[in-house]
């Protein structure tokens, strides 16, 4: 059984694809779907461990794949990698900017240190990646960049620090895709909603009632979005069908923001069935829980 992604086998045929933050959830399912369409994923994580796990698991299903131990938010370690990947593979086509993180607290808790770390990492750190894929190779071939947001629309209570940098990496976003044009490199942003991603997991146990039973009934579609469903869009924005698209958003969200509280009731949602292409997806703990303690 390979991933069973809705695009055209060898899509990406003969590229490479840079995917920070590819050892786990979003960035790992991206990483197979794209290597399941013939790109050479080079993933890019802190963590040895779960890297070599991703590399085993699509090595293993047929797919080109290389590792590479590096902290986005260190900047002679992003060189040092981006020069690795041209030097080992002659290009880089394609870069989803994933890695990133946060933690649920009240903003007038959060330390200026915190703050600070969250910005570097959801920030800064995709800035120096971009930038150094631009200069040592974009900027005379080409390329597709898409950035990883959130939805920060109309705000993120007990998440300032990561809506103020996902909003800082989506006007970010727009400055490269203008001036990146020339080059003939876009830029785009995704930006995902409550999605059922490993990252749910590293929460501390007391946002475990909030993040079962609080998130979804506020969503239109009154569910958490798959992994698969925010990959489909990266790669769409990777693909050649997305050229004439750069400075852009797509929210992966069910519909969240669009629900204003005191204008409609939100009713059962029907018929609307997810997508989940990635063969090795699992249920993040904290949801299967919830499952298993609902029944």
């Amino acid at each position: 059984m390979s991933y069973d992604s809705i695009y055209a086998p060898n899509l990406f045929r003969d590229k490479v694809v840079v995917v920070t933050g590819g050892g786990s959830g979003i960035g790992r399912c991206t990483a197979h779907e794209l290597a399941s369409l013939g790109a050479h994923v080079a993933i890019v994580g802190r963590s040895d461990e779960k890297l070599h796990r991703v590399r085993r698991e699509i090595e293993a299903d047929g797919g080109s794949v290389s590792t590479h131990v590096s902290d986005i938010r260190d900047e002679q370690t992003v060189i040092e990698t981006v020069e690795t990947v041209i030097s080992d593979h002659g290009r880089i086509d394609g870069l989803v900017n994933n890695a990133g993180g946060q933690y649920r607290a009240p903003m007038k808790t959060i330390s200026t240190k915190g703050f600070e770390a969250v910005v570097r990492s959801n920030l800064t750190g995709g800035f120096i990646v971009m930038r150094e894929v631009y200069n040592r190779w974009m900027i005379d071939n080409g390329g597709a960049i898409v950035n990883m947001i959130a939805d920060i629309w109309n705000g993120w209570p007990h998440f300032s620090h990561s809506a103020a940098s996902r909003g800082g990496m989506l006007t970010l976003s727009e400055c490269a895709a203008t001036e990146w044009a020339e080059s003939g490199v876009r830029v785009n942003t995704v930006a995902p909603g409550s999605i059922a991603s490993s990252g749910l997991d590293t929460y501390d146990e007391k946002d475990t009632l909030f993040i079962q039973n609080e998130l979804t009934p506020g969503i239109p579609l009154q569910r958490f979005g798959t992994e698969s469903e925010v990959s489909a869009a990266i790669v769409f924005l990777l693909s050649p069908a997305a050229s004439y698209i750069t400075g852009s958003c797509i929210r992966v969200d069910g519909g969240a923001p669009n629900a204003r509280r005191g204008w409609w009731d939100l009713q059962p949602a029907q018929r609307n069935e997810q997508f989940d292409g990635f063969h090795l997806a699992a249920m993040p703990s904290i949801l299967a829980r919830a499952t298993t303690e609902g029944k």
